[in-house]
């Protein structure tokens, strides 16, 4: 199964739209996963429309009326997937998300998945896997746009990451 990972739209903010490659690769996947920060109703509206299935999160740009709660748990292909935005100071970052993410961790393989810092990143903490695809529009502080695509099978994945 494949799975497309995406976060911090910003559109119409920052930028005018979700860049086609990425539209492609959310289209190709099983499954999309967007940690928040669409920034519109517009934004959310273009995911859903090439997402063949989706799971969201509200980010700290995003209005109430998208509805987003701020934290979602999905199984995929085995893997427990937790998603939250990582809202609050760049200091203490991924020590944060992964306390959030061991909080709502059931049984099994946990990724867990944010966004926020605009930066890339697949690294472990405390035992947690965390991972931040950066901005898939390559908002600012972002220098370019950045997703990944995890291939999720019988409890284990393989994480790709994609540049503009």
């Amino acid at each position: 199964m494949e799975v497309a990972i995406v976060s911090d739209s910003h559109v119409p903010s920052r930028e005018g739209s979700i860049p086609s490659w990425a539209r492609d690769r959310m289209r190709a996947a099983d499954h999309v996963i967007h940690a928040g920060d669409f920034d519109s109703s517009k934004a959310l509206a273009d995911v859903r429309s090439v997402a063949p299935r989706l799971t969201a999160v509200a980010g700290n740009m995003d209005p109430r009326s998208l509805g987003l709660s701020e934290r979602q748990t999905v199984t995929l292909g085995g893997v427990e997937f937790v998603i939250t935005h990582g809202t609050g100071s760049r200091q203490e970052y991924e020590q944060r998300v992964a306390e959030i993410v061991d909080e709502a961790a059931t049984a099994g393989p946990t990724v867990g998945v944010a966004g926020h810092t605009h930066e890339l990143c697949d690294e472990t903490v405390d035992g947690v896997r965390l991972l931040n695809p950066g901005s898939v529009t390559g908002a600012a502080p972002a220098a370019e746009a950045t997703m990944l695509t995890a291939e999720v099978a019988n409890g284990e994945l393989d994480v790709t990451v994609h540049r503009e």
